[in-house]
């Protein structure tokens, strides 16, 4: 049995660049300290676009230019980055087919007990994952560590929170 720490989009656009907040800022160090005491696999994924972004559905819906590809915004945070093992699991989306599929496969390999969730944003690609997850591996304890995620407002952070614990996601404050 093993247990997986999925670390979602802690980059420098969402902490404290184009779409960053204080609630992102906050979450820094308490996302390092759970990464630091993590008894188990962690993996990271990273939104990631490229210079066009503004011509996707995504851009005209969200016109502010954000972790495009090879950027100082695209970046993990450098003092999360550190602890990274693996290759970054790039995603153009809010929600990671390849994340879940790796998950299936290693669960394949090695059961899974629980997958937790930490990163940003709360209401869009954390609640996205950790639903998608769910869905591909439904016997698995799926967990948010809400001390460890920040939305794009608290209250929106909130509703994701109450929204996934709604899906049977283990909500930990």
């Amino acid at each position: 049995m093993q247990d997986i720490l999925v670390v979602v989009d802690m980059q420098n656009d969402f902490i404290d660049g184009a779409l960053g907040t204080k609630e992102a800022v906050a979450i820094v160090p308490k996302v390092e300290e759970k990464i630091r005491n993590f008894d188990g696999i962690v993996l990271f994924t990273r939104d990631t676009h490229e210079s066009w972004y503004l011509e996707t559905q995504e851009g005209k819906k969200l016109p502010v230019p954000h972790c495009i590809r090879n950027t100082e915004g695209w970046e993990i945070r450098s003092e999360l980055d550190k602890f990274r093992k693996t290759k970054p699991i790039d995603k153009d989306t809010f929600g990671s087919t390849d994340l879940a599929g790796e998950l299936v496969a290693m669960n394949e390999d090695n059961e899974i007990s629980s997958i937790t969730f930490v990163g940003l944003c709360t209401d869009i690609c954390v609640i996205s994952n950790a639903l998608l997850v769910k869905a591909s591996l439904p016997e698995v304890s799926i967990i948010v560590d809400a001390s460890c995620c920040a939305g794009v407002t608290p209250e929106s952070h909130e509703n994701a929170l109450k929204a996934m614990e709604a899906c049977q996601v283990e909500i930990v404050r």
